[in-house]
């Protein structure tokens, strides 16, 4: 009936577990009704392609809405720039601060796949309700929302909806995006070799689809929606995600699944109690004491056995065996509040040790945020047109997105092969390494940044009623920055995302993926602090500020070369902490120990 209860552990060793004449993966994913997934009709690249399909359209429809949502606020609902951009930082922390619930959610309760439908039925609904709103009540009078034409004043009620609809957008994609990355890979049997390769691959394909899905909203949305047919944009917006949906849908009988391990609260609350009631038992430096369930219980409930580690030694006596608890093992009857087992012991040593990397990306997602907001905002006040024909500002990221594009290969067939050709290495670049990388390109960018703004200002008209395009140098001028964000996203964010996948014990694959979110949630948060910290230090007197209404009035130069100072920082602190960190350890269902070291590569 199950591959699992037919096969013998000589037959995991030798990587084959059969139904029949059908071989079974290795990993412990289950079909949709619950048995173990066959190899040859679930899984890998049919299915792979579906989710790579799926999160092109739904980042579409995402940045269809998010790409321009700072000229919306300005244009539509009358706010001033460093408002805008506030608003937009705090509504994209909190799409991605609702990732840490998704994540909880699936790894307790519903699993990946139920977690990815009903945050996006949540995520489309939004959608509508945006679309609705802002076409029945917020673009009064018609035609209005453009450069050259701003809507009038609007109800409490009219704003309360939009706000409502737009944090809707936020739940919905929030809950959704750091589940469809793990479920994506979970269609790869990381025991098998060859969908091992795959597996590391679809991570890097995972971020390129999700740039190529923007490309779209930032070109063609963003020039309608410039041009102040917003209701055109976020219709299209609505559209795509629904179609997303479906498509998600019909995958379903050839998804593979993990079944949700439990509350991983619970798991870690009782390491903490059982570890707290035994702070005075002596443990043996060896740790041999210590207690883990046999392979034959770990392999049946699906998990992996982590390997004891040095480190964190207060944690180990969770799963010290008193004699006491030795009686209670021999009769079945452990209770997990005063004994833990190794691996569980592990998985809270595994996170603490991910959260100083974890904070050291933080500074990379306030660089990264600017391009959503002050980028476009510089953009709108320098030189926009050619000819006749003008460009919208939001629209400068898609060499952003031509960059990852272009880097993800460069990387991916040349950077990583020659690196392991030079140093003759059994692989390429570490993540934590091109983690680092990431940083050192961000602080390029920022550089550039405001090296272009000093230029920009020095060719400005201070006074101006409407001051967009109040410069004579040409946006074209911002290309060196968006280019050199999108390098520095190959190398920080899919080094993230495989980081964190790596890294997270098997039990916690999504909440490893919502860290990579939750950092462009705090990120996002940072910087509008920042904003408003320089704003208020800024301000004095007939001082406008580093960040005002007028940017000809401001130095918003200095702002960039702050950010690029605070990121140097970071990139001290980070080297210091990614030398430190020791890498997770598996002991694998074939027997073999799994880490770092075993890293595969495309």
């Amino acid at each position: 009936m199950a591959c699992l209860n037919v096969c013998s552990n000589k037959g995991a060793v030798d990587g084959k577990i059969k139904q029949g004449q059908e071989t079974c993966t290795l990993d412990g994913t289950v079909d949709w009704h619950g048995r173990p997934a066959i190899r040859e009709r679930s899984g890998t690249w049919v299915a792979g392609i579906l989710i790579l399909v799926n999160q092109g359209l739904a980042t579409l429809a995402f940045f269809g809405v998010g790409v321009n949502l700072v000229l919306f606020l300005t244009r539509v609902l009358g706010q001033d720039n460093a408002d805008a951009a506030n608003n937009v930082s705090k509504w994209t922390g909190t799409v991605y601060l609702f990732s840490l619930l998704g994540a909880f959610l699936s790894e307790s309760y519903w699993g990946r796949y139920k977690t990815c439908a009903i945050f996006q039925a949540i995520f489309v609904i939004g959608l509508i309700s945006l679309s609705l709103s802002s076409y029945i009540f917020l673009l009064k009078p018609k035609g209005c929302g453009s450069d050259q034409s701003h809507c009038g004043s609007h109800s409490s009620f009219e704003i309360a909806l939009f706000y409502f609809s737009t944090y809707l957008i936020a739940l919905g994609n929030g809950g959704y995006q750091p589940n469809i990355a793990t479920f994506g890979a979970d269609q790869f049997d990381e025991e098998d070799p060859k969908e091992g390769h795959s597996k590391m691959a679809f991570f890097s394909y995972f971020y390129l689809a999700l740039n190529l899905g923007s490309l779209f909203s930032n070109t063609i949305l963003g020039y309608f929606e410039n041009e102040g047919m917003w209701a055109i944009g976020f219709w299209a917006s609505a559209g795509s995600a629904a179609l997303a949906l479906v498509l998600f849908l019909c995958g379903t009988p050839r998804y593979r699944h993990f079944e949700p391990k439990g509350n991983p609260l619970s798991r870690f609350s009782q390491v903490l109690v059982a570890a707290t009631r035994k702070w005075k038992v002596e443990m043996m430096p060896s740790g041999e004491d210590l207690f883990e369930l046999d392979e034959k219980e770990i392999s049946n409930n699906g998990d992996r056995k982590m390997i004891h580690t040095q480190g964190f030694k207060f944690f180990d006596r969770a799963a010290v065996i008193t004699s006491k608890e030795f009686n209670q093992i021999d009769k079945d009857a452990r209770d997990p509040w005063h004994l833990c087992t190794v691996t569980q012991v592990e998985e809270v040593k595994c996170i603490l040790r991910l959260l100083p990397i974890w904070l050291c990306t933080i500074m990379y997602s306030v660089v990264f945020t600017q391009m959503a907001s002050l980028f476009v905002e510089q953009g709108a006040a320098m030189k926009t047109t050619i000819s006749t024909f003008h460009i919208p500002p939001a629209s400068m990221t898609c060499f952003d997105i031509l960059s990852v594009a272009a880097f993800i290969f460069i990387y991916r067939r040349v950077l990583d092969p020659l690196f392991v050709i030079t140093t003759k290495k059994a692989k390429g670049l570490t993540e934590l390494q091109r983690m680092g990388i990431g940083l050192v390109i961000a602080i390029l960018a920022m550089m550039a940044a405001g090296v272009v703004e000093y230029f920009r200002l020095k060719y400005a008209t201070t006074e101006c009623a409407q001051c967009e395009g109040s410069s004579s140098l040409s946006i074209f001028w911002q290309i060196p920055q968006y280019v050199l964000i999108g390098a520095s996203e190959v190398f920080m964010y899919v080094g993230q995302l495989e980081f964190f996948n790596n890294q997270a014990p098997d039990g916690l694959k999504s909440f490893g993926s919502a860290l990579y979110t939750t950092s462009m949630s705090l990120g996002n948060y940072v910087s509008s602090l920042l904003v408003t910290i320089v704003m208020r230090i800024s301000t004095r007197g007939e001082m406008a500020g580093w960040i005002p209404s007028n940017l000809n009035k401001g130095h918003l130069d200095r702002f960039y070369f702050l950010l690029a100072a605070l990121t140097l920082a970071d990139l001290i602190v980070y080297i210091a902490c990614a030398k430190s960190y020791k890498y997770i350890k598996f002991e694998g269902k074939s027997g073999i120990k799994e880490g770092n070291e075993l890293e595969l590569k495309v």
